[in-house]
């Protein structure tokens, strides 16, 4: 087995564990008919301004996510994506704390999905790991849970002593039950 089909595997248990813990088994009666699972693959971009350092400081974070390919649910979501931009104290030692947040998902269909979402982050074999759960609050799929989890690259110190980190980029996956 390859590192990256480890790597695979470690992430699939992660959300499965958290996942199982955070959203509870809803019965398919609570769910308007043909809505099933969703499932949607993509990436993760974020940019930081100014760069990271050691130091904690004043950033501004920009966050795009981009769903390529989504399958399931009523059938219509295909793909989607995320923007966010907000200013926060932090540093490249810090960037585990958790977090709260709203996040409004749009779909190819021309809606868009508003969820409360929780999070926060572990560093495992060189990434950032973030599961993040929540439910979606208006929209489609409105009431369901939800996980998302997104590794990214895990800063180096030599890139946060030299000039800092700007951005950084990974797969994510979203599910919603």
């Amino acid at each position: 087995m390859t590192a990256g089909e480890k790597w695979s595997r470690a992430i699939a248990l992660a959300a499965t564990v958290v996942f199982s813990v955070a959203a509870p088994v809803v019965p398919a009666s609570a769910h308007p008919q043909g809505s099933g699972l969703l499932q949607c693959e993509g990436t993760e971009s974020i940019s930081y301004s100014p760069g990271l350092t050691l130091q904690a400081r004043p950033v501004h974070v920009t966050i795009d996510g981009r769903f390529a390919s989504c399958a399931g649910g009523n059938g219509a979501v295909r793909s989607g994506s995320y923007h966010e931009e907000f200013t926060l104290s932090t540093g490249c030692n810090n960037l585990l704390e958790g977090f709260r947040a709203r996040r409004t998902y749009v779909w190819n269909t021309g809606d868009s999905s508003t969820a409360d979402i929780s999070g926060s982050s572990t560093a495992v074999a060189g990434q950032v790991v973030t599961p993040v759960t929540g439910t979606v609050t208006h929209g489609p799929f409105h009431g369901r849970k939800l996980l998302q989890v997104i590794p990214v690259p895990q800063p180096s110190a030599l890139h946060c002593l030299a000039g800092g980190v700007t951005g950084a980029t990974g797969v994510t996956t979203l599910t919603i039950l």
